[in-house]
Protein backbone atom coordinates (compact mmCIF):
# COMPACT_ATOMS: atom_id res chain seq x y z
CA UNK A 1 0.00 0.00 0.00
CA UNK A 2 1.27 3.49 -0.93
CA UNK A 3 2.30 6.35 1.38
CA UNK A 4 -0.67 7.95 -0.21
CA UNK A 5 -2.97 5.70 -0.10
CA UNK A 6 -2.35 4.71 3.90
CA UNK A 7 -2.62 8.33 4.19
CA UNK A 8 -6.77 8.63 2.64
CA UNK A 9 -7.09 5.34 4.75
CA UNK A 10 -6.35 6.93 8.00
CA UNK A 11 -8.17 9.72 7.18
CA UNK A 12 -11.78 7.67 5.84
CA UNK A 13 -11.39 5.22 8.10
CA UNK A 14 -11.25 7.39 11.34
CA UNK A 15 -9.37 6.28 15.16
CA UNK A 16 -10.50 2.52 14.75
CA UNK A 17 -11.09 0.45 18.09
CA UNK A 18 -7.50 1.61 19.44
CA UNK A 19 -7.96 5.35 18.17
CA UNK A 20 -11.35 5.55 20.04
CA UNK A 21 -9.44 4.80 23.39
CA UNK A 22 -6.86 7.29 23.01
CA UNK A 23 -9.10 10.04 21.54
CA UNK A 24 -11.76 9.44 24.93
CA UNK A 25 -8.19 9.78 26.64
CA UNK A 26 -7.97 13.29 24.96
CA UNK A 27 -4.21 11.58 23.44
CA UNK A 28 -5.76 12.83 19.94
CA UNK A 29 -6.71 15.89 18.27
CA UNK A 30 -10.20 16.29 17.53
CA UNK A 31 -12.82 13.32 17.45
CA UNK A 32 -14.35 10.87 14.95
CA UNK A 33 -11.57 11.93 11.47
CA UNK A 34 -8.15 12.04 11.76
CA UNK A 35 -6.74 15.47 10.66
CA UNK A 36 -4.28 15.39 7.63
CA UNK A 37 -1.45 17.09 9.49
CA UNK A 38 -1.84 13.99 12.59
CA UNK A 39 -2.47 11.28 9.89
CA UNK A 40 0.94 12.34 8.58
CA UNK A 41 2.50 12.15 11.83
CA UNK A 42 1.36 8.69 12.16
CA UNK A 43 2.68 7.24 8.88
CA UNK A 44 6.10 9.37 9.96
CA UNK A 45 6.35 6.97 13.31
CA UNK A 46 4.99 3.89 11.85
CA UNK A 47 7.13 3.92 8.77
CA UNK A 48 10.02 5.68 9.68
CA UNK A 49 9.47 8.77 7.37
CA UNK A 50 12.31 11.16 8.29
CA UNK A 51 10.57 14.36 9.53
CA UNK A 52 13.74 16.37 9.37
CA UNK A 53 13.96 15.78 5.55
CA UNK A 54 14.10 18.99 3.01
CA UNK A 55 10.73 20.95 2.49
CA UNK A 56 10.00 23.36 -0.30
CA UNK A 57 9.10 26.34 0.64
CA UNK A 58 5.90 28.66 -0.29
CA UNK A 59 7.41 30.48 -2.68
CA UNK A 60 11.36 31.61 -3.54
CA UNK A 61 13.41 32.18 -0.75
CA UNK A 62 15.50 35.64 -0.53
CA UNK A 63 17.26 33.64 2.80
CA UNK A 64 18.78 30.44 3.58
CA UNK A 65 19.43 31.23 7.17
CA UNK A 66 18.49 33.36 9.98
CA UNK A 67 21.26 34.60 12.57
CA UNK A 68 18.85 35.56 16.11
CA UNK A 69 20.72 38.06 17.91
CA UNK A 70 19.08 38.34 21.31
CA UNK A 71 20.65 41.05 23.45
CA UNK A 72 18.94 39.85 26.85
CA UNK A 73 18.28 41.54 29.47
CA UNK A 74 16.83 44.49 27.05
CA UNK A 75 19.48 47.27 26.18
CA UNK A 76 18.38 50.73 26.43
CA UNK A 77 18.52 51.48 21.95
CA UNK A 78 18.06 55.09 23.38
CA UNK A 79 21.80 54.68 24.24
CA UNK A 80 22.64 52.88 21.01
CA UNK A 81 20.60 54.31 18.14
CA UNK A 82 18.26 56.65 19.01
CA UNK A 83 19.16 59.50 19.28
CA UNK A 84 17.01 62.11 20.98
CA UNK A 85 17.86 66.04 21.61
CA UNK A 86 14.27 66.63 23.28
CA UNK A 87 15.26 64.23 26.16
CA UNK A 88 18.72 66.46 26.72
CA UNK A 89 16.67 69.21 26.81
CA UNK A 90 14.16 68.01 29.43
CA UNK A 91 16.53 65.66 31.23
CA UNK A 92 16.13 65.98 35.50
CA UNK A 93 12.51 67.23 34.89
CA UNK A 94 9.07 64.86 35.84
CA UNK A 95 7.67 63.10 32.46
CA UNK A 96 4.85 65.25 30.99
CA UNK A 97 1.86 63.24 31.23
CA UNK A 98 1.28 64.27 27.29
CA UNK A 99 3.86 61.33 27.06
CA UNK A 100 2.42 58.68 28.70
CA UNK A 101 -1.37 58.84 27.03
CA UNK A 102 -2.04 55.84 26.52
CA UNK A 103 -0.02 53.38 28.41
CA UNK A 104 -0.32 52.08 31.64
CA UNK A 105 2.74 52.76 34.15
CA UNK A 106 3.11 53.76 37.59
CA UNK A 107 5.07 56.96 36.72
CA UNK A 108 2.57 59.76 37.16
CA UNK A 109 2.98 62.91 38.21
CA UNK A 110 6.38 64.01 37.97
CA UNK A 111 8.00 62.02 40.54
CA UNK A 112 10.52 60.24 38.27
CA UNK A 113 12.78 62.18 36.40
CA UNK A 114 14.10 61.55 32.52
CA UNK A 115 17.50 60.94 32.09
CA UNK A 116 19.35 61.40 29.19
CA UNK A 117 22.13 59.75 27.52
CA UNK A 118 25.91 60.73 28.11
CA UNK A 119 27.12 59.32 25.00
CA UNK A 120 28.42 61.22 21.74
CA UNK A 121 25.82 60.85 19.06
CA UNK A 122 27.38 60.71 15.32
CA UNK A 123 25.88 59.86 11.69
CA UNK A 124 27.13 57.46 9.90
CA UNK A 125 27.00 56.05 6.05
CA UNK A 126 24.86 57.63 3.00
CA UNK A 127 21.75 56.44 5.25
CA UNK A 128 22.51 59.41 8.07
CA UNK A 129 22.01 56.75 10.96
CA UNK A 130 22.61 57.76 14.74
CA UNK A 131 24.99 55.52 16.15
CA UNK A 132 26.20 56.80 20.10
CA UNK A 133 29.86 55.90 20.38
CA UNK A 134 29.04 53.02 22.12
CA UNK A 135 28.77 51.26 18.48
CA UNK A 136 32.14 52.16 16.99
CA UNK A 137 32.48 48.89 14.82
CA UNK A 138 29.02 48.28 14.22
CA UNK A 139 28.44 52.12 13.09
CA UNK A 140 30.72 51.10 10.18
CA UNK A 141 27.89 48.99 8.74
CA UNK A 142 24.76 51.36 9.08
CA UNK A 143 23.97 51.15 5.57
CA UNK A 144 24.06 47.56 5.70
CA UNK A 145 20.98 47.80 8.34
CA UNK A 146 17.40 48.10 8.21
CA UNK A 147 16.55 49.42 11.69
CA UNK A 148 12.60 49.22 13.27
CA UNK A 149 12.60 51.86 15.25
CA UNK A 150 8.98 51.38 16.12
CA UNK A 151 9.31 48.19 17.74
CA UNK A 152 6.48 47.19 20.68
CA UNK A 153 5.54 44.33 22.71
CA UNK A 154 3.36 43.10 25.35
CA UNK A 155 4.39 42.47 28.94
CA UNK A 156 7.66 43.60 30.82
CA UNK A 157 8.92 41.07 32.85
CA UNK A 158 11.95 39.53 31.64
CA UNK A 159 10.54 36.18 31.52
CA UNK A 160 7.19 36.99 29.85
CA UNK A 161 8.71 39.05 27.57
CA UNK A 162 11.72 36.70 26.54
CA UNK A 163 8.47 34.06 25.63
CA UNK A 164 7.18 36.23 23.54
CA UNK A 165 10.02 37.39 21.58
CA UNK A 166 11.30 33.67 20.79
CA UNK A 167 7.61 32.08 20.96
CA UNK A 168 4.98 34.82 20.01
CA UNK A 169 3.19 33.11 23.57
CA UNK A 170 2.93 34.98 27.32
CA UNK A 171 3.07 31.14 28.85
CA UNK A 172 4.87 28.35 28.25
CA UNK A 173 3.55 25.26 25.44
CA UNK A 174 4.22 27.43 22.37
CA UNK A 175 7.00 26.33 19.54
CA UNK A 176 9.79 29.21 19.23
CA UNK A 177 10.40 30.31 15.64
CA UNK A 178 13.57 28.14 15.35
CA UNK A 179 11.36 25.33 15.69
CA UNK A 180 8.50 25.98 13.39
CA UNK A 181 11.76 26.89 10.82
CA UNK A 182 12.25 22.88 10.82
CA UNK A 183 9.09 22.18 10.87
CA UNK A 184 8.09 23.66 7.97
CA UNK A 185 11.68 23.30 5.81
CA UNK A 186 13.38 20.39 7.58
CA UNK A 187 17.27 20.66 7.31
CA UNK A 188 19.48 21.76 4.74
CA UNK A 189 22.17 19.29 5.92
CA UNK A 190 21.02 16.10 7.92
CA UNK A 191 24.62 15.79 9.33
CA UNK A 192 24.04 18.35 11.67
CA UNK A 193 20.96 19.96 13.54
CA UNK A 194 18.59 22.85 11.84
CA UNK A 195 18.17 24.41 14.90
CA UNK A 196 20.92 25.31 16.86
CA UNK A 197 21.28 27.84 20.05
CA UNK A 198 24.41 29.22 21.23
CA UNK A 199 24.75 31.20 24.45
CA UNK A 200 28.22 32.65 26.26
CA UNK A 201 27.44 31.67 30.17
CA UNK A 202 28.19 28.80 32.23
CA UNK A 203 24.36 28.56 32.76
CA UNK A 204 21.30 28.23 30.07
CA UNK A 205 19.81 31.61 29.46
CA UNK A 206 17.24 32.79 31.22
CA UNK A 207 13.91 30.58 30.54
CA UNK A 208 16.06 27.71 29.85
CA UNK A 209 14.59 24.94 27.24
CA UNK A 210 11.26 27.42 26.61
CA UNK A 211 14.15 29.69 24.75
CA UNK A 212 13.59 26.96 21.94
CA UNK A 213 11.20 24.62 22.75
CA UNK A 214 9.27 23.00 20.06
CA UNK A 215 6.08 23.25 21.86
CA UNK A 216 2.90 21.30 21.00
CA UNK A 217 5.11 20.65 17.73
CA UNK A 218 6.91 16.79 17.45
CA UNK A 219 9.65 17.17 20.03
CA UNK A 220 12.21 16.20 17.10
CA UNK A 221 11.71 20.08 15.95
CA UNK A 222 13.37 21.52 19.36
CA UNK A 223 16.31 23.56 19.15
CA UNK A 224 19.86 22.07 19.71
CA UNK A 225 21.76 24.30 22.54
CA UNK A 226 25.62 23.90 22.50
CA UNK A 227 27.92 25.14 25.22
CA UNK A 228 30.42 27.82 25.29
CA UNK A 229 33.88 26.89 25.24
CA UNK A 230 35.93 24.57 22.69
CA UNK A 231 33.56 21.26 23.34
CA UNK A 232 30.16 22.49 22.42
CA UNK A 233 28.62 18.90 22.43
CA UNK A 234 28.86 16.95 25.20
CA UNK A 235 28.93 12.87 24.95
CA UNK A 236 29.07 13.16 21.12
CA UNK A 237 32.87 11.07 21.14
CA UNK A 238 32.61 7.12 21.39
CA UNK A 239 34.12 5.59 24.67
CA UNK A 240 37.66 4.17 23.61
CA UNK A 241 37.00 0.58 24.16
CA UNK A 242 33.62 0.89 21.71
CA UNK A 243 34.14 0.32 17.61
CA UNK A 244 32.33 2.24 15.18
CA UNK A 245 31.11 -0.91 14.18
CA UNK A 246 29.72 -1.64 16.83
CA UNK A 247 28.27 1.36 17.59
CA UNK A 248 26.77 1.28 14.30
CA UNK A 249 25.47 -2.38 15.11
CA UNK A 250 23.93 -0.90 18.35
CA UNK A 251 22.14 1.66 16.94
CA UNK A 252 20.56 -0.21 14.47
CA UNK A 253 18.88 -2.78 16.87
CA UNK A 254 17.98 0.48 19.15
CA UNK A 255 15.62 1.95 16.03
CA UNK A 256 14.30 -1.60 14.76
CA UNK A 257 13.33 -1.96 18.91
CA UNK A 258 12.16 1.69 18.88
CA UNK A 259 10.37 1.67 15.54
CA UNK A 260 8.49 -1.36 17.07
CA UNK A 261 7.35 0.78 19.83
CA UNK A 262 6.91 3.49 17.55
CA UNK A 263 4.07 1.37 15.51
CA UNK A 264 2.51 0.90 19.28
CA UNK A 265 1.70 4.61 20.22
CA UNK A 266 2.25 6.40 17.41
CA UNK A 267 1.65 9.89 19.32
CA UNK A 268 4.89 9.53 21.52
CA UNK A 269 6.70 12.11 19.57
CA UNK A 270 9.12 12.22 22.41
CA UNK A 271 10.62 8.67 21.33
CA UNK A 272 10.97 9.05 17.67
CA UNK A 273 12.63 12.55 18.61
CA UNK A 274 14.80 10.23 20.55
CA UNK A 275 15.40 8.23 17.45
CA UNK A 276 16.30 11.01 15.17
CA UNK A 277 18.72 12.23 17.56
CA UNK A 278 20.51 8.70 18.06
CA UNK A 279 20.98 8.81 14.76
CA UNK A 280 21.57 12.72 14.10
CA UNK A 281 24.19 12.00 17.07
CA UNK A 282 26.08 9.46 15.04
CA UNK A 283 26.44 11.57 12.01
CA UNK A 284 27.69 14.09 14.13
CA UNK A 285 30.73 12.92 15.26
CA UNK A 286 31.76 12.65 12.09
CA UNK A 287 30.48 16.47 11.06
CA UNK A 288 30.13 18.48 13.99
CA UNK A 289 33.61 18.90 15.49
CA UNK A 290 34.96 20.42 12.23
CA UNK A 291 31.68 22.33 11.92
CA UNK A 292 32.25 24.06 14.78
CA UNK A 293 36.32 24.09 15.34
CA UNK A 294 37.37 27.38 14.39
CA UNK A 295 41.11 26.88 15.29
CA UNK A 296 42.24 26.36 11.35
CA UNK A 297 40.44 29.83 10.51
CA UNK A 298 42.98 32.57 9.93
CA UNK A 299 44.48 34.88 12.02
CA UNK A 300 42.69 37.99 10.19
CA UNK A 301 39.88 35.97 10.82
CA UNK A 302 39.90 36.21 14.19
CA UNK A 303 40.58 39.24 14.41
CA UNK A 304 37.32 40.20 12.73
CA UNK A 305 35.73 38.58 15.54
CA UNK A 306 37.77 40.04 18.77
CA UNK A 307 39.35 36.71 19.36
CA UNK A 308 42.53 37.79 20.35
CA UNK A 309 40.88 40.50 23.08
CA UNK A 310 39.31 38.83 25.89
CA UNK A 311 36.69 41.33 26.46
CA UNK A 312 35.26 39.71 23.08
CA UNK A 313 36.86 36.68 22.95
CA UNK A 314 33.80 34.45 23.96
CA UNK A 315 31.18 36.34 22.30
CA UNK A 316 33.32 36.41 19.03
CA UNK A 317 34.00 32.65 19.06
CA UNK A 318 30.01 32.48 19.20
CA UNK A 319 29.51 34.32 16.30
CA UNK A 320 32.44 32.50 14.31
CA UNK A 321 30.89 29.49 15.03
CA UNK A 322 27.52 30.46 13.47
CA UNK A 323 28.96 31.76 10.54
CA UNK A 324 30.54 28.54 9.80
CA UNK A 325 27.30 26.95 10.70
CA UNK A 326 25.39 29.08 8.17
CA UNK A 327 28.05 27.93 5.67
CA UNK A 328 27.16 24.25 6.30
CA UNK A 329 23.44 24.57 6.15
CA UNK A 330 21.92 25.29 9.77
CA UNK A 331 18.68 27.27 9.28
CA UNK A 332 18.17 28.73 12.43
CA UNK A 333 20.70 29.85 14.73
CA UNK A 334 19.84 31.79 17.90
CA UNK A 335 22.79 33.75 19.66
CA UNK A 336 22.17 34.98 23.20
CA UNK A 337 24.94 36.99 24.66
CA UNK A 338 26.37 36.74 27.47
CA UNK A 339 27.80 37.78 31.25
CA UNK A 340 30.85 40.06 31.46
CA UNK A 341 31.59 38.11 34.61
CA UNK A 342 30.62 35.15 35.82
CA UNK A 343 29.78 35.93 39.26
CA UNK A 344 29.20 38.93 39.01
CA UNK A 345 26.44 41.27 38.71
CA UNK A 346 26.15 42.78 35.01
CA UNK A 347 25.23 38.98 33.59
CA UNK A 348 23.10 41.08 31.10
CA UNK A 349 21.59 44.12 29.66
CA UNK A 350 19.56 44.85 32.65
CA UNK A 351 20.59 47.97 33.59
CA UNK A 352 18.13 49.47 36.09
CA UNK A 353 21.03 51.08 37.46
CA UNK A 354 24.58 52.21 36.96
CA UNK A 355 23.50 52.16 33.02
CA UNK A 356 26.64 53.72 32.15
CA UNK A 357 29.19 51.00 33.76
CA UNK A 358 26.34 48.26 31.97
CA UNK A 359 26.16 49.39 28.54
CA UNK A 360 29.73 50.25 28.15
CA UNK A 361 30.55 46.60 29.22
CA UNK A 362 28.23 45.01 26.86
CA UNK A 363 28.45 47.37 24.45
CA UNK A 364 32.18 46.41 24.16
CA UNK A 365 31.89 42.74 24.27
CA UNK A 366 28.95 42.42 21.17
CA UNK A 367 30.24 45.20 19.03
CA UNK A 368 33.14 43.85 17.31
CA UNK A 369 31.87 40.25 17.05
CA UNK A 370 28.60 42.03 15.45
CA UNK A 371 30.20 44.07 13.00
CA UNK A 372 33.00 41.29 12.38
CA UNK A 373 29.96 38.92 11.83
CA UNK A 374 28.59 41.37 8.91
CA UNK A 375 31.60 42.04 7.49
CA UNK A 376 32.66 37.86 7.03
CA UNK A 377 29.18 37.13 5.91
CA UNK A 378 29.82 39.89 3.01
CA UNK A 379 33.19 39.08 2.35
CA UNK A 380 32.50 34.82 2.12
CA UNK A 381 29.12 35.76 -0.42
CA UNK A 382 26.86 34.98 2.12
CA UNK A 383 25.22 38.22 3.74
CA UNK A 384 22.91 37.76 0.58
CA UNK A 385 20.95 35.07 1.88
CA UNK A 386 21.91 34.96 5.42
CA UNK A 387 19.12 37.50 7.54
CA UNK A 388 20.36 38.33 10.71
CA UNK A 389 18.38 39.86 13.52
CA UNK A 390 18.84 41.99 16.25
CA UNK A 391 16.29 41.73 18.66
CA UNK A 392 15.71 41.95 22.41
CA UNK A 393 12.86 41.25 24.90
CA UNK A 394 11.73 44.85 25.23
CA UNK A 395 14.08 48.60 25.26
CA UNK A 396 14.68 50.73 28.22
CA UNK A 397 12.65 53.79 29.58
CA UNK A 398 13.39 57.52 29.35
CA UNK A 399 12.87 57.83 33.21
CA UNK A 400 14.93 55.89 36.05
CA UNK A 401 13.34 55.30 39.43
CA UNK A 402 17.18 54.44 40.41
CA UNK A 403 18.80 57.90 39.10
CA UNK A 404 21.48 56.44 36.90
CA UNK A 405 19.38 53.41 35.05
CA UNK A 406 16.16 52.89 33.06
CA UNK A 407 13.29 50.52 33.62
CA UNK A 408 11.32 48.06 31.05
CA UNK A 409 10.07 49.59 27.89
CA UNK A 410 7.12 47.81 25.97
CA UNK A 411 5.94 50.65 23.89
CA UNK A 412 9.08 51.70 21.97
CA UNK A 413 12.35 50.70 21.16
CA UNK A 414 14.86 50.28 18.25
CA UNK A 415 16.14 46.42 16.74
CA UNK A 416 17.04 45.91 13.25
CA UNK A 417 17.88 42.99 10.69
CA UNK A 418 20.33 42.99 7.86
CA UNK A 419 21.41 40.79 4.74
CA UNK A 420 18.64 37.90 3.66
CA UNK A 421 16.77 40.21 1.27
CA UNK A 422 16.00 43.38 3.53
CA UNK A 423 16.30 47.16 2.53
CA UNK A 424 19.78 47.86 3.54
CA UNK A 425 20.01 51.40 4.85
CA UNK A 426 16.42 51.96 5.62
CA UNK A 427 14.74 52.65 8.91
CA UNK A 428 10.69 52.16 9.47
CA UNK A 429 9.04 53.72 12.13
CA UNK A 430 10.19 56.09 15.04
CA UNK A 431 9.89 56.84 18.25
CA UNK A 432 8.48 60.09 20.43
CA UNK A 433 10.59 63.16 21.06
CA UNK A 434 11.69 61.23 24.55
CA UNK A 435 12.24 57.66 22.86
CA UNK A 436 8.89 56.20 24.71
CA UNK A 437 6.40 55.35 22.30
CA UNK A 438 6.18 53.79 18.83
CA UNK A 439 4.88 56.18 16.00
CA UNK A 440 1.42 55.43 15.80
CA UNK A 441 0.55 53.18 12.41
CA UNK A 442 4.12 52.20 11.95
CA UNK A 443 3.89 49.65 15.47
CA UNK A 444 6.31 46.64 14.66
CA UNK A 445 4.97 43.70 17.20
CA UNK A 446 7.02 40.42 17.70
CA UNK A 447 4.17 38.34 14.90
CA UNK A 448 5.26 40.97 12.32
CA UNK A 449 8.58 40.38 13.19
CA UNK A 450 8.21 36.78 13.39
CA UNK A 451 6.10 36.87 9.53
CA UNK A 452 8.88 38.79 8.21
CA UNK A 453 11.62 36.47 9.05
CA UNK A 454 9.32 33.49 7.74
CA UNK A 455 8.86 35.75 4.47
CA UNK A 456 12.36 35.84 3.65
CA UNK A 457 12.46 32.24 4.69
CA UNK A 458 9.69 31.28 1.56
CA UNK A 459 7.23 30.63 4.37
CA UNK A 460 3.75 32.38 4.38
CA UNK A 461 2.95 32.40 7.75
CA UNK A 462 -0.69 32.19 7.09
CA UNK A 463 0.12 29.15 5.21
CA UNK A 464 2.52 27.46 7.61
CA UNK A 465 0.07 25.59 9.63
CA UNK A 466 -0.10 22.66 12.90
CA UNK A 467 -3.16 20.78 13.75
CA UNK A 468 -3.03 21.04 17.80
CA UNK A 469 -6.11 20.00 19.56
CA UNK A 470 -8.52 20.17 16.61
CA UNK A 471 -7.36 23.89 15.91
CA UNK A 472 -5.05 25.01 12.96
CA UNK A 473 -1.88 26.76 14.78
CA UNK A 474 0.50 28.65 13.02
CA UNK A 475 3.94 30.94 14.08
CA UNK A 476 1.86 34.04 14.56
CA UNK A 477 -1.20 32.49 16.57
CA UNK A 478 -4.21 35.08 14.80
CA UNK A 479 -1.47 38.08 14.50
CA UNK A 480 1.58 39.71 12.48
CA UNK A 481 1.75 41.09 9.06
CA UNK A 482 4.65 41.09 7.10
CA UNK A 483 6.67 44.79 7.08
CA UNK A 484 6.66 45.03 3.35
CA UNK A 485 8.34 47.80 3.51
CA UNK A 486 11.57 46.18 5.08
CA UNK A 487 11.52 44.21 2.11
CA UNK A 488 14.40 45.03 -1.06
Amino acid sequence: MSNTSRREFLLKSGYGLGGLGLAASGLLPGGGMISSAFADELLNAATGDNPLAPKAPHFAAKAKTVIWLHMAGAPSTLDLYDYKPELIKLAGKGVPDSFLKGIKTSTRGGATKLIATNRKWKQHGESGAWFSDLLPNLARHADDLAFIKSSVTVGATHDISIMKLNSGGLNPGRPTLGAWVQYALGTANPNLPAYVVLYNDTREPRGGVTNWSSGFLPAVYQGTPFRPGPSPILHLDNPEYLAKTEKRSSLNLLKRLNQKHAARYPVDTELQARTESYELAYRMQETAPEAVDFSKESEATKELYGLNDEATKNYGELLLRARRLTERGVRFIQVVSGPTEVNGDSRDWDAHANIEENHSKHARIVDKPIAGLLADLKAQGLLDTTLVVWTSEFGRTSWSESGDGRDHNPWGYTQWLAGGGVKAGYTHGSTDAIGLQAEKGKEVDTFDLHATVLNQLGLDHLKTIYKHQGRSERPTVVYGKVIKELIA
